[in-house]
């Protein structure tokens, strides 16, 4: 019985390592599909990666709809993004990790010009990343979920 016992404690807690390691291995780093909140339809790629210890995202294709323009510029942004391409824009930034969320950072929509603040968490074992645009609290805002496309 004894035997059992240790072979049960010994089974155990290596299912618990191996999942808080799966667990931490989670990352939002890579390549997401875009959503529209509203439509439901894909709107393009964005690559999150890490720059000084924040997470950021650049647009790398769009998904136009027909007679939508394939390249626009952003021409309701303000500074240094006006009249810029859209397709190698950041539009995420300043995020950093803050227990299982990323907090911290802004979202720019490139449809309207306006900077948001911004926080994402990973669902679905990492493979989906719910991003929130906010003014003021979270509660004000609202979410995508964007789908990993890698």
């Amino acid at each position: 019985m004894k035997t059992f016992s240790r072979l049960f404690l010994l089974l155990i807690t290596l299912v618990l390592i191996n999942s808080a390691a799966h667990t931490a291995d989670l990352s939002p780093l890579g390549l997401w599909k875009t959503i529209d909140d509203t439509t439901g339809e894909p709107r393009g790629l964005v690559r999150i990666r890490e720059v000084n210890r924040h997470y950021e995202g650049r647009v790398e294709k769009i998904f136009p709809k027909p007679g939508d323009e394939p390249n626009p510029k952003c021409d309701k942004c303000a500074g240094v993004r006006q009249d810029q391409p859209v397709i190698g824009m950041t539009i995420l930034w300043g995020l950093t990790k803050q227990g299982e969320e990323y907090q911290g950072g802004e979202i720019l929509d490139p449809e309207n010009g306006k900077v948001y603040r911004a926080r994402m968490k990973l669902i679905d074992n990492g493979q989906k990343l719910d991003v929130r645009g906010f003014i003021g609290f979270s509660l004000f805002g609202r979410s995508q979920i964007w789908i990993r496309a890698e």
